[in-house]
């Protein structure tokens, strides 16, 4: 028999085109939640413990937020965006 693994998006995130990718895909759905928890993927793939700390948060409270049932505020988004090099852009929509 075969022994199969859970997939983890994580893992497969190594360089910075792969995030700026990653988002503009999960942009174009308007998903919010489903946003949250790809944002969650790339601080998973960074180390969550370390931006935790940088956030002043807990480990297990950084990852409940970007879960798939997950809420984190909007300050929250912004700056664990920001401690991961990338800031949100508002650009008009095309047709």
């Amino acid at each position: 028999m075969e022994k199969t693994y859970k997939w983890d998006p994580a893992s497969h995130i190594k360089t910075k085109e792969d995030v700026i990718g990653y988002l503009e895909a999960v942009l174009e759905e308007n998903d919010t939640e489903l946003l949250f928890h790809v944002i969650g993927d790339i601080a998973r793939s960074e180390g969550m413990t370390q931006l935790a700390r940088e956030l002043n948060l807990s480990r297990e409270s950084l990852y409940r937020s970007f879960s798939k049932s997950g809420n984190p505020s909007f300050t929250t988004v912004i700056k664990l965006l920001d401690l991961l090099g990338y800031r949100i852009e508002v650009k008009q929509k095309t047709a």
